[in-house]
């Protein structure tokens, strides 16, 4: 009797050996670590990059299409800026505290850059300015310099960490909405994990 064996090919899933989910806030000390390593290293570009993105609190699309017009007026950089989300088409306001005009001013004049160009110029000719993924990859780096695992911390990391630190301080949960530019309520509970966070805090202040 004849037997025919059939070979089946298992693919492997997609997400096989990553991990899955929201990417978790930058610590206070991780803040100041990663922004160390950046002013030690003289890094203008990235330090101006990263002080930005934590400020604005923008989605990775937003944050590179920057350009010098959306942040202030000539050699002045403004307090506090309006875009448009390229995601939702609502305009959504942030600010750039101190710290972040200082460093944006030092890359500008580094870099030579004129009113209508991007904050971050492309080191490809292709694109006029950085990509997501060229930001993603800089985010990569500066978690793994400190130490931090690259696969729990992203481009949203940087979106949730100035949020995540406003609302464990005030629990303002229509603040954070705002400033993340978020329509419904429900999306910045998911967003933050709040309901977890909470209910965690809770059980740890409870003895039984």
């Amino acid at each position: 009797m004849n037997t025919t064996t059939i070979a089946v090919h298992q693919h492997a899933p997609w997400n096989k050996g990553k991990l899955i989910g929201q990417k978790a806030p930058l610590k206070l000390k991780d803040i100041w670590a990663i922004r160390i390593r950046l002013q030690l290293a003289n890094d203008l570009r990235e330090l101006a990059m990263f002080n930005l993105a934590l400020d604005s609190k923008l989605r990775a699309c937003d944050l590179v299409r920057l350009g010098l017009t959306d942040i202030g007026h000539g050699a002045q950089i403004s307090r506090r800026t309006t875009i448009m989300q390229k995601k939702t088409g609502q305009p959504v306001q942030f600010e750039i505290t101190e710290q972040t005009r200082e460093s944006l001013l030092k890359w500008i004049e580094h870099a030579g850059l004129k009113y209508d160009d991007f904050l971050f110029p492309s080191r490809i000719h292709s694109s006029p300015h950085i990509t997501t993924r060229q930001y993603a990859r800089i985010v990569k780096s500066w978690v793994t310099c400190i130490g931090l695992d690259p696969t729990s911390f992203g481009t949203h990391s940087m979106r949730r960490t100035k949020a995540s630190l406003i609302y464990k301080r005030t629990k303002n949960l229509r603040a954070v909405q705002l400033l993340l530019g978020h329509t419904k309520l429900e999306s910045t509970v998911r967003y933050l994990g709040i309901e977890v966070d909470d209910a965690l805090e809770l059980a740890e202040q409870t003895e039984i």
